[in-house]
């Protein structure tokens, strides 16, 4: 654990450096115009005009609604393209069309709320359960704000095993609306040789991308 503790500290604190309705149906017509007809005598009966009613059912018949995603929701029909670091030596799956930004040994794709950051960094010995407690989180608590966490376990993929953590909090106002965000994070560790790399997973807190982040996280591989 001693060995872990600065090196995931400060990858960690670079890591942490780079984060940055449903409409009512309107009430139909109601039921087709009844019209008396006198007989002659006390006696009335009703009957029912069929052509008003064929109307009225015509209105009645709300449109289909219009659906939309939550806010951050990536498309279900989104393309993937496979991004490759030569200096990080991997490769991960990542959404076709977003922003691309690196810095040193980071890089981080980005569109609207979402995001999907990859630090790598030279690491001693490979990150746990309890290394990512006692250092990542206290870490993220001081850093983040409004840290929220979720929860911190060992994983096994395609691409490694590793620890995966997850959290919630505040984006960074925005520069126009001034708004703020809650976000739901996910921090996958991917330890070989020596080589610590750190995917991190951003969104809002209701949205749905599991399976656009299953698709990311199930692409990375190690390339060296």
């Amino acid at each position: 654990m001693a060995n872990n503790r600065p090196i995931a500290l400060v990858c960690m604190a670079v890591l942490s450096g780079a984060l940055t309705a449903c409409g009512s149906t309107p009430p139909g017509a109601g039921p087709g115009t009844v019209q008396p007809t006198a007989t002659g005598s006390s006696t009335r009966s009703t009957s029912v005009d069929r052509s008003k009613s064929a109307g009225a059912a015509v209105s009645s018949a709300s449109p289909a609604a219009t659906e939309s995603n939550p806010p951050g929701d990536i498309p279900d029909n989104q393309a993937f393209v496979t991004f490759t670091s030569a200096t990080g030596g991997y490769l991960v799956k990542v959404p076709e069309g977003w922003a691309r930004t690196a810095s040193g040994t980071s890089v981080t794709f980005t569109d609207k709320l979402n995001s999907i950051s990859v630090l790598t960094s030279a690491t001693a010995a490979a990150p746990t359960v309890v290394s990512v407690t006692n250092d990542v989180v206290p870490n993220r608590r001081s850093a983040v704000p409004q840290f929220t966490l979720g929860k911190v376990v060992s994983f096994t993929l395609a691409g490694g095993s590793g620890v995966h953590m997850t959290y919630l909090a505040d984006s960074a106002a925005d520069p126009v609306t001034n708004k703020v965000v809650r976000d739901a994070v996910e921090e996958y560790f991917f330890w070989s040789a020596g080589r610590l790399t750190v995917l991190r997973l951003t969104g809002a807190q209701n949205a749905d991308n599991v399976d656009p982040w299953t698709m990311v996280t199930g692409s990375f591989r190690w390339t060296k």
